[in-house]
């Protein structure tokens, strides 16, 4: 009888923010912006990469994967939820929702992976800088890069997969502006002991995993800075590496406050606006920082700029 009660779902309702519809004129114009800035920070980045000799070495080369990524990320999230600004009420396919889901899933884990090869890039150049270019030549960045790309997008699969076959019943209102894990759970009338248990499984080598490599690559890179007796020296060495550790800093802690910090007394409110800045402001702050605090890459900028000018 039970399964005989259960009605295929075609389409969910994002509901995104409701609360905000007095000021949505606003808030439409400040996310196109954004979106805008970030497509164009990240395009500039691989842009200058591919432009500049100077800038075609390991850390430039993963930097524009990372940007890569950033572009993914924002371009699944971001025009849907334009469009469902002004359309007060988003309606999205169930085949468009975990399609959604597997993309922003996928880009999250290559990006965690992405940021663990760049701070084995910049353990290798600051702890044995002798060995650096024997070991990170062009062949193992490559491995490197296709291996990040690789498992995110197999691991997630299997997830995607299974979280499709799940039953949906009851109300199609998912209470969020994008399709992610938990909203879709909540939804489901299926047992998903099972399907939590695989994406504990499947976080720990593209999310868990990462984040101790990242803090371990550090530690080391600490020790060896901190070795060295001039000051300056150490400041040259920190500021190759300072970047990326501001970048890692806003991504992970963003992502623990929405997935691992617990959910109880937290209103849908607040998990909305930790999503935001995770899905939104994150990949707009990454060209940010590396435009400003890079050197090479303002002379990059100049002389790329001067070109088109001529």
């Amino acid at each position: 009888m039970q399964e005989s009660n259960i009605t295929s779902v075609t389409d969910f309702i994002l509901l995104g923010f409701q609360s905000l519809q007095r000021f949505k004129a606003i808030f439409l114009f400040i996310l196109l912006v954004m979106y805008s800035m970030t497509l164009c920070g990240n395009l500039l980045i691989i842009t200058l990469v591919s432009y500049s000799k100077n800038l075609q070495t390991p850390m430039y080369l993963f930097l524009t994967q990372l940007s890569t990524s950033d572009i993914m990320l924002t371009t699944t999230i971001v025009p849907n939820m334009l469009h469902n600004i002004v359309n007060e009420v988003g309606t999205i396919s169930f085949v468009g929702c975990i399609t959604q889901f597997y993309f922003f899933a996928a880009t999250e884990c290559s990006e965690c992976l992405l940021l663990t090869v760049m701070s084995y890039d910049r353990y290798l150049a600051i702890c044995n800088p002798l060995r650096y270019n024997c070991i990170m030549d062009s062949a193992l960045c490559i491995q490197l890069i296709i291996i990040s790309w690789l498992i995110s997008f197999t691991l997630v699969l299997i997830d995607t997969v299974t979280l499709a076959l799940l039953h949906f019943c009851g109300h199609q209102m998912i209470d969020h502006f994008y399709c992610d894990f938990p909203p879709l759970l909540e939804l489901s009338c299926s047992d998903t002991s099972v399907l939590q248990l695989e994406a504990i499984f499947i976080g720990f080598p593209v999310v868990i995993l990462p984040f101790i490599l990242i803090i371990v690559s550090y530690l080391y890179i600490i020790q060896a800075i901190l070795r060295l007796s001039s000051f300056t020296e150490q400041q040259k060495a920190f500021s190759t590496c300072s970047s990326h550790l501001i970048i890692v800093s806003f991504f992970y802690t963003a992502l623990f406050c929405i997935y691992v910090l617990p959910t109880r007394g937290q209103s849908r409110s607040i998990s909305k606006v930790f999503s935001l800045f995770y899905t939104v402001v994150t990949p707009l702050i990454n060209p940010i920082i590396y435009s400003l605090r890079n050197k090479d890459m303002k002379k990059a900028f100049e002389k790329y700029s001067c070109k088109i000018a001529l």
